[in-house]
């Protein structure tokens, strides 16, 4: 879906106003807090903490596809790493 083209202006001070159409569908006032993610040559802007997974993991692995394994106990998976690399040789 494509919106119309919107413009914001830069002052002075480096602000700027988020026109009320982004800010309607993003859901933000005034003390919202907004991340500016750069992908390419493009910005991608989205209210704080509306992320996913997917988004983490993208910004961990790059593009990488994440893997298909199962869930690991990371209690279990921490226990073994500090037994494996403090094992006496």
């Amino acid at each position: 879906m494509w919106m119309k083209l919107l413009q914001s202006r830069i002052t002075a001070q480096g602000q700027i106003s988020v026109p009320a159409e982004v800010r309607k569908r993003l859901g933000v006032g005034p003390g919202a807090v907004l991340e500016w993610e750069l992908r390419d040559d493009s910005f991608i802007v989205r209210r704080a903490g509306k992320t996913t997974t997917l988004d983490a993991h993208q910004a961990l692995f790059g593009d990488v596809a994440p893997s298909s394994r199962k869930p690991v106990d990371t209690k279990e998976a921490i226990a073994a790493y500090i037994r494996q690399r403090h094992a006496r040789r």
